[in-house]
């Protein structure tokens, strides 16, 4: 397996991670544990999660996702052959969301907590809180990192603007910076990562992960009418939009190119991901382990220069 750097952080991963946002929501514990053991199995070793998965699932509070890691992990014991990931930030209660270092330093007391270790590898900001200094911020991460409770600290959904600017205090003050960002990008999804996040990623050496790497499964193929965003909970809130014109050449180019190699089209998707220029790994979620075997089997697809370049023009966002 050829690992990846997550930044300058010294910390290398397998080329895809697991989105642990399924885990306590559409699949159970026991469920979540045979995907977990399947994907570890298969040489991977990055899992991403957040303190709020899966605070938008009726009786949940939040912390779900990361309490069913930490139970797996201990029962497995095989928190140093994992890279864990999670968040902070996205609201979890009206008294527990924002980036101040205050909450910060208690948050990732109770994620510590919830994952049953006393660090986490990758500690990201899930969303800009524009109403907290990136000094205060960084201040906070710069505590943690030194007293050993944070590896590497990366962002997730930040405009350029305050990523870079978060980059320039850190160099500054000699605090850790954001060593990755977590942006939308996929086929469906190009435009603003491209536009407004890359020559900055790229420029400072950031690693990229990917989340809705398969646009919330539409990339997959299984959405193709408005019929069938049934399918899925996810269908009708996140798919919808895409059954267009556009959404139409894309599925076509997709199944195109997953004939030409022998593949499907979500292993096309995420080969045509993993091509990308910066990208480190893009998330994946699955809910059985064979359809984690099915969304792994991207590693293995090699796509020409051909197959590339059907996909860019029919994703186009122009």
């Amino acid at each position: 397996m050829n690992k990846r750097m997550l930044g300058r952080s010294g910390i290398e991963i397998a080329p895809l991670v697991f989105g642990g946002n399924v885990l306590g929501w559409t699949i159970d514990e026991p469920a979540s544990f045979r995907v977990l053991d399947a994907f570890v199995a298969r040489g991977l070793d990055c899992i991403d999660t957040a303190d709020m998965y899966s605070t938008w699932v009726p009786g949940h509070v939040g912390g779900e996702s990361e309490s069913i890691i930490g139970r797996w992990m201990k029962a497995r014991g095989n928190r140093g052959k994992v890279t864990v990931a999670t968040k902070v930030g996205w609201q979890m209660s009206p008294e527990k969301k924002g980036l101040s270092k205050g909450y910060i330093l208690r948050a990732v007391e109770d994620s510590l907590q919830r994952l049953q270790t006393d660090y986490i590898d990758l500690y990201q900001s899930h969303k800009d809180d524009p109403d907290t200094s990136v000094e205060e911020t960084l201040d906070a991460y710069d505590e943690l990192v030194r007293s050993g409770k944070v590896r590497a600290i990366g962002a997730s959904n930040f405009g350029a603007p305050r990523l870079e600017a978060s980059l320039k205090a850190s160099a500054a003050h000699g605090w850790p910076r954001y060593e990755t960002l977590q942006p939308q990008y996929n086929l469906m999804e190009r435009a603003d990562y491209e536009q407004n996040l890359q020559a900055l990623c790229q420029r400072e050496g950031l690693g990229v992960i990917t989340y809705f790497s398969l646009a919330a499964g539409f990339l997959t193929g299984k959405y193709r009418s408005v019929a069938d965003l049934a399918k899925s909970p996810r269908g009708s809130a996140f798919v919808k939009k895409y059954l267009d014109a556009r959404g139409m050449r894309v599925l076509a180019a997709l199944d195109a190119v997953a004939a030409r190699h022998g593949s499907t089209p979500a292993a096309v998707a995420l080969a045509w991901l993993l091509a990308r220029p910066g990208i480190t790994a893009p998330i994946v979620s699955a809910t059985s382990v064979q359809q984690l075997e099915t969304i792994c089997s991207a590693l293995d697809v090699k796509l020409d220069r051909a197959s590339i370049d059907s996909l860019d023009t029919a994703s186009s966002p122009a």
